[in-house]
């Protein structure tokens, strides 16, 4: 197979990764269906508050895992390197996939979680370009987190942090970010947006004051 077929036949194998629901499967494990439990969500902060801080981690780690290897994967066939717009936009695609998986799951009749954890892995994969705004915006995520205990607040602002991190380093380096590598300008906004769009039901208790904190209650 060429690089070009190699690339596209990630794709579907991304979303099908992506589509793994490790929250509900790690939640019926334990006895408990996410969906109808604690915030009705299958991702890693409802887990987490309805088992423990270790299930969160565990389900985390899992879904980041999903996004990780199939980008990783495309990575691997580009050796890491674009030089040219549609190996880049193919590479986005796979990561696209992913987070599409997770969040139209095609084990759950195309319900999913809001993408935080298999955001932060494909952004890992897309190596070196992503890594270096992907530990910034994981480190904003923790101190606000840290700062507010809203995991909601933390998400957003970290990925804010990762977009204006690219960019500002794109330009810095100039990267071809207009250029070949536009692709990646473009997810890098995607990101943001999207992981804000899962949230609005967030942002709605955050503005009426009723959204639970981890380790504490609502304002």
């Amino acid at each position: 197979m060429n690089r070009t077929s190699v690339l596209l036949a990630l794709i579907p194998l991304g979303y099908l990764m992506g589509s793994i629901p490790f929250g509900l499967l790690v939640g019926r494990a334990k006895g408990i269906d996410p969906r109808t439990a604690g915030s009705g969500n299958i991702g890693a902060t409802n887990l987490g508050r309805l088992l423990g801080g270790r299930y969160f981690a565990l389900v985390f780690s899992l879904d980041l895992l999903k996004g990780l290897i199939p980008v990783l994967l495309g990575g691997l066939e580009l050796g890491y390197t674009v030089t040219n717009r549609m190996d880049c936009f193919l590479w986005i695609l796979i990561a696209i996939a992913a987070l599409v998986g997770h969040s139209c799951s095609i084990f759950l009749k195309f319900k999913g979680g809001k993408g935080v954890a298999t955001s932060a892995g494909v952004i890992f994969g897309i190596w070196p370009y992503f890594f270096l705004a992907g530990c910034l915006g994981m480190l904003a995520f923790v101190v606000i987190f840290k700062l507010t205990r809203y995991v909601s607040v933390g998400s957003m602002g970290g990925a804010l942090c990762f977009t204006l991190t690219f960019i500002t380093l794109g330009l810095i380096r100039r990267w071809p970010i207009f250029d070949a590598q536009l692709p990646f300008l473009i997810f890098t906004l995607l990101i943001p947006t999207l992981i804000i769009y899962k949230h609005r039901a967030n942002i709605s208790r955050l503005r009426a004051g009723t959204e639970l904190r981890i380790g504490g209650k609502s304002l």
